[in-house]
């Protein structure tokens, strides 16, 4: 069951150089995603994704929900990482990018953003294991099965807000 193989990883050395304030976001951050890539009914579908898509659950070995974002070279934010030995790496938004959110669509918004982003995330990087290198395979498939998931969700499980546009648009 992937629900065992999750975990957040925190690395204290790094987190001196943050602010108590940007720690404490981080923290809950990383137990609201934690919290939401173990729900059964994401469990439930992911299991049926990789049966559907024939990717063997052993082939992962480590989920690590990230406390702190990690930036590429271009200065983009890394959403998520599967490397070649089974482990998969999800990455938080910035505090300040998650600010806008919030004052832009209001606190539901940006609780729903940061709860598909993290589905989205795992979604895209579990294909990555079976798609190493077709990363527009990826993307074409991760929105087909975000998009599936969305639709059978529980409307209880969710707010009314569509938090789709501003997940792809980035």
């Amino acid at each position: 069951m992937l629900s065992s193989k999750l975990r957040i990883a925190v690395w204290p050395k790094k987190l001196v150089a943050y602010p108590e304030k940007k720690v404490g976001f981080y923290m809950k951050y990383a137990s609201l995603v934690l919290k939401t890539l173990k729900k059964s009914s994401f469990q439930k579908f992911l299991r049926w994704m990789l049966k559907r898509e024939k990717i063997e659950e052993g082939k992962i070995r480590d989920i690590q929900v990230r406390v702190l974002p990690l930036q590429k070279d271009n200065g983009n934010a890394l959403v998520g990482r599967c490397n070649g030995n089974g482990e998969i790496f999800i990455y938080p938004k910035k505090l300040e990018f998650c600010q806008k959110i919030m004052q832009e669509y209001g606190m539901e918004v940006a609780l729903a953003y940061i709860k598909s982003r993290a589905r989205a995330a795992l979604i895209h990087e579990l294909l990555h294991a079976k798609y190493l290198g077709d990363e527009e395979k990826v993307r074409e498939l991760t929105r087909e099965y975000f998009g599936i998931f969305s639709k059978n969700r529980n409307p209880q499980d969710s707010n009314a807000y569509n938090v789709v546009e501003i997940l792809f648009k980035e």
